[in-house]
């Protein structure tokens, strides 16, 4: 049988005090209780970017004005594939929170823990903490 295969945009969204918001995955949903860059699934006939900015929108309630793909990860999972799009966010408007009641804060890049976040994301937060020393 063939694994199903995502393609996932997440936003790396950095203030300038080189502090980056993250949210809290619920603990029912696939790796519970993990933080990660917010973002979700492409809908189809989607681009990563403006899947980026649809649920940068409905998750954290911030419009994006400006953002970079930094980092496309493919990474497999037992009972699927994920292809993650990386974007550094470094402009938008209103400030964003956890509009689905996820847990949310900012942290200093050099404070970001990889084993916080699911193993897919751990490359990126390595590139992320070593960027910011």
């Amino acid at each position: 049988m063939e694994k199903k295969h995502l393609h996932i945009a997440a936003g790396i969204i950095k203030n300038s005090n080189n502090e980056i918001f993250i949210t809290q995955r619920r603990a029912d949903s696939h790796m519970g209780g993990f933080w990660e860059f917010p973002g979700g699934k492409l809908e189809q006939g989607e681009t990563p970017e403006q899947a980026l900015i649809r649920e940068l929108k409905e998750e954290v309630g911030i419009t994006v004005t400006h953002c970079e793909l930094t980092e496309t990860i493919t990474h497999e999972f037992t009972d699927r594939n994920i292809t993650l799009y990386f974007f550094m966010v470094d402009q938008w408007e209103d400030e964003p929170f956890g509009k689905e009641g996820q847990p949310s804060r900012w942290l200093l890049q050099t404070e970001l823990v990889a084993d916080e976040f699911p193993p897919a994301n751990r490359s990126i937060v390595g590139l992320l903490t070593k960027s910011a020393g």
